[in-house]
């Protein structure tokens, strides 16, 4: 397969594969490579058309029967945190975060493994090897970075404090886009997960950019369900990105 930089991106279709959101569907995806000079530009157009990233590759569903995966983001500057999210911000008030080039530790890889040991036992990334982390990490041709949270060191504690949760990021030209998160999954009272779409929200704000990427909602998938709570948001339907119309939203 040829995957060298063309003035115009190839794309091409994936073999039917089991659904791994919603029970007996199959999959289907389109993607092209993000190689070359013109990865950066390439991203941030796919992404805004409803692509998503993974390594050097933009692809989105492409199943012939379902329509569930929607593309969402968040309208950065209209968000108001509910008294839930809130709570999450007040109870994580001790960690500190940082953003690093794109490049993977051991104690980054230590925490992804127990992530998924927790989380994603059947899951597809579930057999990752610290070198396949390391692809998934370093290998991109766009502006990507990292995102460390950590809890304050203590008064008498030398070197950094404990990293309880990592952020694969894309910055793009109209906002952030979060490709994969992980974080401890033992400390399930600080709901990190919903803390790091807040903190996104903050620095995309800070950015003075307008959108959150949070890649695809899955209609009737549980742990897809979260990411509808983030409102205001937008939606990819056929008429374009539209203004997403809750029936209700859960504090």
């Amino acid at each position: 397969m040829n995957t060298q930089a063309t003035t115009s991106p190839q794309f091409y279709l994936t073999a039917p594969a089991p659904c791994p959101y919603l029970p007996g569907e199959m999959e289907r995806k389109v993607f092209t490579h993000l190689v070359g000079a013109r990865a950066t530009e390439m991203n941030d157009l796919l992404t805004q058309g409803g692509f998503r990233r993974s390594q050097n590759i933009a692809y989105r569903p492409a199943c012939e029967q379902c329509r569930a995966c929607v593309s969402v983001r968040i309208i950065a500057g209209e968000f108001t945190a509910n008294r839930t999210m809130r709570k999450v911000m007040s109870a994580n008030r001790d960690i500190v975060s940082a953003v690093y080039p794109a490049q993977p530790s051991a104690e980054q890889f230590s925490l992804f493994r127990s992530y998924l040991d927790h989380r994603h036992q059947q899951g597809g990334m579930s057999d990752m090897s610290a070198l396949d982390f390391a692809i998934m990490v370093e290998d991109s041709h766009v502006k990507t970075r990292v995102i460390e949270y950590r809890l304050r060191p203590q008064a008498d504690q030398e070197g950094p404090g404990e990293l309880v949760a990592v952020a694969l990021t894309d910055i793009l030209s109209d906002g952030l886009s979060m490709v994969y998160s992980f974080f401890n999954p033992a400390l399930t009272k600080r709901s990190l997960g919903t803390f790091m779409v807040l903190d996104h929200i903050r620095r995309t704000r800070e950015m003075g950019l307008p959108h959150v990427y949070l890649g695809y909602w899955v209609n009737g998938s549980r742990k897809m369900g979260y990411k509808v709570r983030f409102l205001p948001q937008e939606h990819l339907l056929n008429q374009g990105w539209t203004r997403y119309q809750p029936d209700s939203v859960k504090e």
